[in-house]
């Protein structure tokens, strides 16, 4: 993947445009933030290639903002997520509810998939899946997949409101981190807050390239790949300062999501112990779909 060239009044600052799946032009402000240079960025044909039944092979694409070795934990988490959908089922069950535990830092090496039924029923069954790499557990996931009858009930909803829908945006990143694969790979469209400032945020986001070569990406896996970026968004400390580890993910959903657009509205909250939470409200273009709740390690560095 190529480098962004240097600009020190926007070091955070590109403004894209999707050429193809796999190029995109990035137009960068020059001193007077007038658009004067263009680059390419090459990146890769997905985040996952499948290799056999139940392995795959992570791209460039899954990297964090912390070390060229370790994965974002969104790529690896929507993986999971995507084998638990689609494990073999009889009818339509769609999932209510994922919990994805985060047993360590998760490497950029190929890994193995594995799920087991913990509860089948005709309507109602537990799953539980494991991402390996190397021979070790990493994630562990328990997913509630429910039986879905079309009107069955009448649709209640709350008060929230759908946030407006912005156009292309200067893509700014973390201070110090002016952009990584896995920031480069997704689109971030915010109506508030953003990862270089502290608070809360509302953002849209949607993948430049497909979770795995050759699939389509299903709306539960969209909103997974940009969800475990919630604490980011929200972070209410000097991530220069303060490290943030989330050590699980729990995602309800009483509407499958509908991509490729999805989106979150994120708050954090910390007590005085070290201990912080993350909370979202997920939501498409046609509203809200449920919500997560994310635990933070939160120390200084």
């Amino acid at each position: 993947m190529s480098k962004k060239a240097a600009c020190p009044l926007f070091p955070c600052s590109l403004l894209y445009s999707i050429e193809s799946n796999l190029i995109l032009k990035i137009q960068e402000p020059d001193f007077a933030g007038v658009i004067t240079m263009t680059t390419m960025l090459n990146l890769p044909a997905a985040f996952f290639r499948q290799t056999a039944k139940n392995s795959y092979e992570p791209s460039e694409a899954v990297i964090g903002p912390w070390s060229p070795e370790l994965q974002h934990g969104g790529p690896p988490c929507a993986l999971l997520t995507h084998a638990l959908r689609t494990y073999p089922m009889t009818g339509d069950f769609t999932i209510a509810r994922i919990t994805i535990e985060i047993l360590g830092p998760i490497p950029v090496k190929p890994c193995e998939i594995r799920i087991e039924k913990v509860r089948g029923g005709k309507q109602i069954e537990l799953l539980r899946g494991e991402y390996l790499a190397g021979g070790k557990v990493i994630l562990l996931a328990h997913a509630w997949r429910l039986k879905a009858e079309n009107d069955i009930t009448e649709a209640v909803t709350d008060s929230f409101e759908l946030p407006d829908f912005p156009g292309p945006q200067a893509q700014r990143f973390f201070p110090g981190h002016p952009n990584f694969p896995y920031g480069d790979a997704m689109e971030w469209r915010f109506t508030e807050g953003g990862f270089h400032s502290l608070g809360p945020a509302i953002v849209w986001t949607r993948s430049r390239i497909p979770l795995i070569e050759g699939q389509d990406t299903d709306g539960v896996e969209a909103l997974i790949l940009m969800i475990d970026s919630a604490n980011g968004v929200s972070n209410e400390f000097d991530i220069l300062e303060w490290t943030f580890v989330p050590v699980d993910l729990t995602v309800g959903l009483y509407r499958h999501p509908v991509g490729p657009w999805v989106g979150m509205s994120a708050h954090t909250t910390l007590g005085s112990d070290g201990i912080g939470q993350t909370t979202t409200i997920a939501f498409d273009k046609m509203g809200k779909v449920g919500q997560s709740i994310h635990s933070l390690f939160v120390r200084p560095r």
